[in-house]
């Protein structure tokens, strides 16, 4: 599949972000810990360069825990200071402040000598669409500041957000980059909702993940849908194929049946996205640091 989506806003957006960059104390990037390498925006680190920055690695709660404890590792590795979470439900949030003035001791400090107590920190958060960054603000905000909902391209202009009396926030749209070299990194967008399903075949992208389910997670998937067994890889069989026998054997188990008896595999494929993005499968993680 041939994911690409950047719609013109985007172009706007990045323009606004290199602007308002030399008024902020620092960078909180939101990432989704199922797929910290794909949600991470190339162009942030070029824009962003100078300031300090914080990961936050947010969905956390349907991440794989092994592997976000590797994700973690990596990441404070290259240099950036992290916080797991799940904006959904709040439990992580809480830590943000205190990361945030953590990060920016030395800064904070050369505030005060200067007689400047209590100056107001300004955080830029970035993030791809539909990465959380509206649902994570509302929770540190602790009232809905930020207009949230579970689809890309909500945020459409920057918004101040007061945390605290020395905390400020600036609520950035989600911005993609123009092409995706890797249609790995496609595919990984597209299973958790950072693309609009509306440029898809539902149907095929529903047979790739699949398929990577089976491959990394056959206990948690056939649990999942009842089946006995995961059917296997026949041959030379690809992505596309094995992931369409597998939507058929959970579609019949879920009783989407049309005339004739055939599964609705279409419908099954759109359940497939619902319940993966919704985390009522499990907790997966879609790559590692090594494969990047």
């Amino acid at each position: 599949m041939n994911i690409q989506w950047y719609p013109g806003h985007m172009t706007k957006t990045r323009r606004m972000i290199a602007d308002q960059l030399r008024h902020m104390d620092a960078v909180c990037e939101i990432l989704d810990a199922r797929i910290p390498l794909s949600s991470r925006n190339p162009d942030v680190g070029e824009l962003t360069a100078g300031k300090p920055r914080l990961v936050v690695l947010n969905r956390a709660d349907q991440a794989d825990p092994a592997a976000t404890k590797r994700w973690r590792s990596w990441l404070e590795g290259q240099g950036f200071a992290v916080l797991e979470c799940s904006a959904r439900d709040g439990r992580g949030t809480e830590k943000f402040p205190g990361a945030v003035r953590a990060l920016l001791a030395e800064k904070i400090a050369a505030y005060e000598a200067k007689g400047q107590v209590g100056r107001t920190l300004r955080v830029m958060i970035l993030g791809i669409p539909n990465v959380g960054k509206s649902t994570f603000i509302n929770k540190i905000a602790r009232r809905k500041a930020a207009k949230a909902e579970d689809r890309p391209g909500v945020t459409r202009s920057g918004q101040w957000v007061p945390i605290d009396r020395g905390l400020e926030l600036l609520d950035t749209p989600g911005i993609l980059w123009p092409k995706f070299e890797d249609q790995r990194v496609g595919l990984n967008l597209a299973y958790t909702g950072a693309v609009k399903d509306e440029i898809m075949d539902l149907e095929t992208l529903g047979c790739h993940l699949m398929a990577y389910l089976a491959g990394a997670y056959p206990e948690a998937l056939a649990g999942a849908y009842k089946l006995t067994s995961i059917p296997a890889r026949e041959g030379e069989e690809d992505d596309v194929a094995w992931g369409y026998r597998l939507l058929e054997a959970a579609g019949r188990k879920r009783g989407f049946l049309i005339s004739g008896g055939e599964v609705d595999t279409e419908r099954m494929a759109k359940t497939l996205l619902d319940e993966f993005r919704g985390g009522k499968l499990g907790r997966f993680t879609l790559e590692l640091p090594e494969d990047g």
